[in-house]
């Protein structure tokens, strides 16, 4: 048995000793409804003086922590203890568990306080039994004849990954027509690689609004904020079963396993804030909604692929889980919107028109990739000899752009290093996208947090734009590198080139050498205005709590 420093009964023999007499226990954090079968969850260590009436401390643990907890508790009881409780050592101490009894017996006898057995402990009884009516009076975030039949569907939505082919913009309509709910409005969040998941309007005015608010106030931390919470919506986005808060583990959500993510449900109104819970109607909402995309993509997940967002409809008959007696199946007709997501495309471009004549652009909808480069790929701004670019151009996979006046120092390069299979990968996906038309730096808010951003980008010759590289705009290495780029980029007259090498966890990652380097692609460096694009924005993630 593990006891207690002699320093430390030292310590605690030089408390005041009160006339009264402590109730100790350790319990299962259970409703009233539950058993006592506690291993799924917490338990709690409570600390009561009963001669005053109030709890002197407490401590929720693991159902796996071994009886030092119970001790550790009572320590800080005595020494700091819950308010309005001074410090102090109890004259007696009673327990209703013979071994908690036993224990405490050979930890504390140098404190010269009695530890008895006693049947029945009043103040804590009565604090257990207040704990299980609260844990009874919360409303749970799912209704519970609902909430597996939800979380299955939402893992379901995770393994199509609609936002792969469906744009934020590319708006579902599904007519429902029950429990007042006429048509909803899906948008997938994803593409972007930002926030995944599917919001479900309400109205389409209430999705009309908050992309116009968006646009035309991307800048401001403030309006943004008030225009996300003046949606009418429910939602479902995902997160990671652990949660490291890390930007670098949210940007790889998209590769993580089925069996490591979480949905998280809700819903946003006006009047009503941001709800992490869903009450019966709407979770029979919820699911319906959910249940037609999967079927929808299922049927015609082909038509969806393509480059232009077809018109297409489809009517279901979809049963509920657990239905009451009245309502055991629902008809409903998904549908795709192409006017719908014209229209919005339009504003969006309109609105970045604008902002760019302001100086402050503005581009939602456009479609920014960000799974052409491995995450953990090595990146540089940097320049090549002339005599370096005549041996490359002869020597690996070589994509030109026409005659270069070889003025300056160099050729400057985005030097890409991964390994050798993501490296031929890269090279096959420009090939496939008809090869690198432009390498752009374009900037980026964040609108929570104020951070601005210098955003690498590729420009591919069907028109797609990927991410490289994502650089804050005040760090000063980036800084003298984006110098150096533009002046090097200034004495070609904006030809450059992208490098793409292998040995990432070699010897030679972050110096590739000329065995290394497996393709070249020449192009122009041309700024957003060219590339006809504004500020991007990182959209607000959904914090669920």
């Amino acid at each position: 048995m593990t006891s207690l420093n002699r320093s430390t009964s030292r310590r605690l023999k030089k408390l005041t000793q009160i006339p009264s007499i402590w109730e100790g226990d350790r319990r299962p954090l259970l409703s009233a409804a539950e058993t006592t079968n506690s291993e799924a969850k917490g338990e709690c260590i409570l600390w009561v003086d009963g001669s005053q009436g109030i709890v002197r401390g407490m401590d929720v643990i693991s159902p796996d922590a071994g009886p030092e907890a119970i001790v550790r508790t009572l320590m800080r009881a005595m020494e700091n203890p819950h308010s309005p409780a001074k410090p102090a050592r109890p004259q007696r101490i009673v327990v209703r568990d013979r071994e908690i009894q036993f224990y405490l017996r050979g930890v504390l006898q140098d404190l010269d306080i009695a530890i008895d057995y006693v049947p029945e402990l009043p103040l804590i009884d009565e604090l257990f039994r207040s704990f299980a009516e609260i844990i009874d009076s919360q409303t749970p975030d799912l209704p519970p004849q609902y909430a597996q039949a939800l979380e299955d569907k939402a893992l379901a939505i995770w393994q199509t990954a609609p936002w792969e082919f469906i744009q934020e913009q590319q708006i579902l309509s599904i007519e429902i027509n029950k429990w007042d709910v006429g048509t909803l409005y899906a948008s997938i969040m994803g593409m972007l690689g930002m926030e995944y998941g599917i919001l479900l309007y309400r109205s389409e005015d209430s999705l009309k609004r908050f992309r116009s608010a968006v646009l035309q106030d991307g800048e401001s931390p403030a309006h943004l904020e008030e225009a996300f919470l003046k949606q009418d919506c429910l939602f479902l986005t995902f997160e990671r079963e652990d949660d490291f808060d890390d930007e670098d583990e949210f940007d790889d959500l998209a590769d993580t396993d089925v069996s490591e993510i979480t949905p998280n449900f809700g819903n946003i109104h006006p009047l009503e804030g941001l709800r992490a819970v869903l009450y019966e109607e709407e979770a029979q909402v919820m699911f319906l909604a959910l249940e037609s995309i999967c079927r929808f993509i299922r049927d015609h997940g082909s038509q969806l692929y393509s480059d232009e967002f077809p018109s297409l409809s489809h009517r279901y008959r979809i049963s509920l889980p657990k239905p009451k007696e009245s309502t055991k199946s629902v008809a409903v007709t998904i549908s795709t919107m192409p006017e719908l997501a014209a229209e919005l495309e339009e504003m969006a471009e309109v609105e970045g028109a604008e902002s760019e004549l302001d100086g402050v652009g503005s581009t939602l909808f456009h479609s920014l990739r960000d799974d052409l480069i491995p995450e953990d790929s090595f990146l540089s701004l940097g320049v090549i000899s002339w005599e370096m670019l005549e041996y490359l151009r002869e020597s690996v996979n070589y994509h030109p752009v026409g005659d270069i006046e070889q003025v300056g120092d160099g050729l400057p390069v985005v030097l890409i290093q991964t390994s050798r299979p993501k490296a031929k990968t890269v090279i096959e996906n420009l090939e496939a996208a008809g090869g690198l038309k432009a390498i752009c730096f374009n900037p980026g808010t964040d609108p929570f947090d104020g951070d601005r951003y210098d955003l690498g980008l590729l420009q591919t010759h069907n028109g797609e734009l990927f991410l490289f590289g994502e650089f804050l705009d005040d760090d000063p290495v980036h800084i003298g590198a984006r110098k150096k780029w533009n002046q090097r980029c200034k004495n070609t007259k904006g030809y450059c080139g992208l490098i793409i090498a292998k040995g990432l966890t070699g010897a030679a990652r972050g110096n590739p050498q000329l065995r290394d380097m497996m393709a070249l692609f020449e192009t122009r460096s041309l700024s957003p205005k060219d590339l006809g694009i504004g500020t991007f924005q990182l959209m607000p993630q959904f914090e669920t709590e």
